[in-house]
């Protein structure tokens, strides 16, 4: 039994895994915020533009 618990506190694969997925979090809230910030610029351009076609 004990070798089993040592075993287990020194598998690290499953840390591994959160690691990657904090990682992908971090990329993806990056991204949004990215993209939206881009949306808000995209929408005033377009609207300005309409604006003097009218």
């Amino acid at each position: 039994m004990t070798k089993l618990v040592l075993r287990f506190l020194a598998d690290e694969s499953g840390a591994t895994a959160i690691e990657y997925g904090l990682i992908a979090a971090g990329i993806s809230l990056a991204v949004i915020g990215v993209v939206s910030n881009l949306g808000s610029k995209l929408k005033s351009a377009f609207t300005s533009i309409s604006t003097q076609l009218h």
